[in-house]
């Protein structure tokens, strides 16, 4: 694993699943570790001790990021709690699906506040504070690349606006020495989408490797994206899905 010693990250969304494996993740190589949570402050509490027990300070913050201003209050509340930030990982987002003639306006909103508003604002507000070696890593979904049936015209927008979103960011701090990247799970085995859940078996089918992956597995992507060993990486999309979009 790539050395983290000496720097700082917020992750987003990061009390539970893909979020909290990952704070650990960058805790365990040598990273201070803000998170971010809405509900759940004994699971983001429990995640604090993990990053702790790594040897490292951790933080958990309050934040719903359908609000607008979480975002740039998170930023701050990181930098005043652990004095930087170096990586920025935007894990926040929920899941709307549904048949396409039953989704609301309401629907709309909050998934492209959530999923794709955030992730810009944290993105923006974390830049100002960024420097040389900076990184920005934005979990996207499997869905981005390859919708397998319907329900997920929601999902798939806010995630597939994200890879722009990437590409964007890499161009507009490259000249920084900052870089961004996206990856996209597939069926991963968290609260939201248990290995044993109902659609389970539908899942695993869709993917080359027949199961789903483990929060580790995503985790350890975006630690090595996080490290000096991918300094030349950016504006790029990785997939960690068994060979779902293959």
């Amino acid at each position: 694993m790539s050395s983290l010693t000496g720097k700082t990250a917020l992750v987003t969304g990061g009390s539970r699943g893909i979020g909290a494996a990952t704070a650990v993740r960058l805790a365990q190589q040598g990273a201070d570790v803000a998170i971010t949570y809405v509900q759940g402050a004994d699971a983001a509490r429990d995640v604090v001790r993990k990053i702790e027990a790594a040897g490292q300070r951790g933080v958990a913050i309050q934040a719903d990021a359908a609000e607008a201003g979480s975002a740039a209050a998170a930023v701050e509340r990181t930098i005043t709690e652990l004095g930087r930030l170096d990586i920025l990982v935007n894990n926040v987002g929920v899941g709307i699906l549904g048949p396409l003639e039953s989704l609301t306006l309401n629907d709309a909103d909050r998934i492209l506040d959530v999923n794709v508003r955030s992730v810009f604002l944290t993105a923006q507000a974390a830049s100002a504070h960024l420097e040389r070696g900076g990184r920005i890593i934005s979990i996207g979904s499997c869905m981005a690349q390859r919708v397998p049936g319907p329900g997920g015209a929601l999902y798939a927008t806010s995630k597939a606006a994200l890879i722009g979103l990437t590409k964007a960011l890499a161009r507009e701090l490259g000249g920084r020495g900052i870089t961004a990247n996206i990856v996209h799970p597939g069926p991963i085995d968290t609260e939201m989408n248990p290995a044993n859940g109902p659609y389970a078996e539908a899942q695993s089918a869709m993917t080359a490797l027949g199961r789903y992956g483990s929060p580790d597995e995503v985790a350890s992507l975006v630690g090595y994206l996080a490290g000096d060993d991918a300094a030349y990486i950016t504006g790029s999309e990785f997939s960690v899905d068994g060979g779902h979009a293959a």
